[in-house]
C-alpha cells in the first residue's frame, strides 16, 4: 500500500525500518535528538529507540567520522547525519582514505559500510559556508557511493538500500525537497543504487537533472512541451555509480543533452558526463552537450544575488530552447525561485 509521504519523513520512516531490523544499525550526528530532528528526519527513530541508538554528538566532524568508520568496521551499521555538507570537507581523510579504501586494501575481507547523510542547497542566505553541494569532491574517490535522491520514494529505497549495503554511502539531500511529497509505500523496499529514472519521456532534447534541479527540470519540461518542444528528463539519482546506460540511451534517441546540477557548473559532476556522452555518441549528437549549473563564485547571501546564482527552470528552458531551435533570449537565473525561501527558524 502507497500513502503520500513527505521527502524527510520517508528518511525517517526509512531509519526506523532499518533499526527495526537490525540492532546494529545506529543514528549519530549533531542535532539529531533536537525537537526539530533535521528537519524531522531524525524525530521518528528518536522517539522511538531513543537516547541509546539515536544521540547527539559534539561538532568535530573528522573524529567522528573516524569513530563511525570503526564502529562499521568492527560489525555496527552507523548512520552519520552531517547538517552542514560543507563540513564534509573535514571527513574527506577519513571517508576517502580509510572508509573508501578498507574493501581493497584487505582483500574484501573488511568493508566499512557507514551511511553518510548531509544537506545540501540553498536557504534563508546562508552564503558562501553553508549551502555547497559537494558531490564533484567526493566522486573520484572508488570504493564509496555517492547519492542524491530527488524523491520521497527514493529517499526511502535508497537510504534503505545503503543501510543494508557493503559500502560507505554519502546520502546528499537538498533542503527544498523535504517536504516535497511522494507515493511511498509502507513497509521494507530498496532502490538499487546506480541506476537512473526517467522521470519524463521525451524525443528532442534530454535533461539529466541531479536533486532539486529534477524538479526545475520537470517544470522545464512543461513549459517547453506548450512550445512543441518534447524533453525527456533523466532523474541520475546516484552520481557514484552514474547509469551510462540509461544516459547514453536517452541522449542517442534525442540526440541533444543538457546536464542539470545543483553543484558548480566547472569542474562539476556535469562534466564527467558531458565527457562520457562526447567520447561515446559524438558522431550521433545533434548539437554540443550544455551544462547548467552554479557559477563560480562563492555563494552570495543577499536574495537579489541568491536569485541570479542558482539555476532554476528558467535557466533550463532558455539552455533546451537555444539546442533545440537556437534561441536564446532572457536573463540568467530564475528568480521565482526566491520563494521557496522561508525566514530563519532554527539551526538547520
Amino acid at each position: 500500500m502507497t500513502r503520500l509521504l513527505a521527502y524527510s519523513d520517508a528518511l525517517a520512516e526509512a531509519t526506523t525500518l532499518a533499526m527495526e531490523r537490525d540492532p546494529a544499525v545506529f543514528l549519530m550526528g549533531v542535532g539529531v535528538d533536537d525537537p526539530g530532528g533535521i528537519f524531522g528526519s531524525t524525530t521518528l527513530p528518536h522517539d522511538r529507540f531513543g537516547d541509546a541508538r539515536v544521540f547527539d554528538t559534539p561538532i568535530s566532524e573528522c573524529a567522528l567520522t573516524g569513530a563511525a568508520i570503526g564502529a562499521a568496521l568492527t560489525g555496527m551499521r552507523p548512520l552519520m547525519v552531517h547538517a552542514r555538507c560543507d563540513f564534509l570537507l573535514l571527513t574527506l581523510d577519513q571517508l576517502a582514505n580509510h572508509a573508501a579504501k578498507w574493501s581493497y586494501m584487505s582483500g574484501g575481507r573488511l568493508s566499512a559500510p557507514v551511511v553518510v547523510r548531509a544537506v545540501i542547497g540553498r536557504g534563508w542566505g546562508q552564503a558562501a559556508q553553508h549551502s555547497q553541494s559537494v558531490q564533484a569532491a567526493l566522486a573520484p574517490f572508488p570504493g564509496m557511493q555517492v547519492i542524491m535522491p530527488a524523491t520521497a520514494y527514493d529517499a526511502k529505497g535508497m537510504l534503505l538500500s545503503a543501510l543494508t549495503g557493503r559500502w560507505p554511502v554519502v546520502c546528499l539531500e537538498h533542503r527544498w525537497l523535504y517536504g516535497l511529497k511522494d507515493d511511498v509505500p509502507e513497509g521494507f523496499y530498496t532502490v538499487e543504487i546506480g541506476r537512473a529514472r526517467t522521470a519524463r519521456a521525451g524525443t528532442d532534447a534530454t535533461v539529466v537533472a541531479l536533486s532539486h534541479m529534477v524538479v526545475e527540470a520537470m517544470k522545464a519540461a512543461d513549459v517547453l512541451a506548450k512550445e512543441g518542444i518534447d524533453v525527456e528528463v533523466v532523474d541520475l539519482r546516484s552520481v557514484v555509480p552514474w547509469d551510462r546506460e540509461t544516459v547514453c540511451a536517452s541522449v542517442r534517441r534525442t540526440g541533444r543533452l543538457v546536464v542539470a546540477d545543483t553543484g558548480p557548473r566547472s569542474f562539476g559532476v556535469g562534466a564527467e558526463i558531458a565527457a562520457v556522452v562526447n567520447e561515446e555518441l559524438f558522431g550521433e549528437l545533434r548539437a554540443p552537450v550544455r551544462r547548467v549549473g552554479l557559477p563560480d563564485v562563492p555563494t552570495p547571501c543577499a536574495p537579489v544575488l541568491e536569485a541570479a546564482f542558482y539555476p532554476g527552470s528558467a535557466d533550463l528552458v532558455r539552455t533546451v530552447r537555444a539546442l533545440v531551435r537556437g534561441v536564446d533570449h532572457g536573463a540568467r537565473g530564475d528568480a521565482s525561485a526566491a520563494r521557496h525561501d522561508k525566514p530563519f527558524s532554527g539551526a538547520f
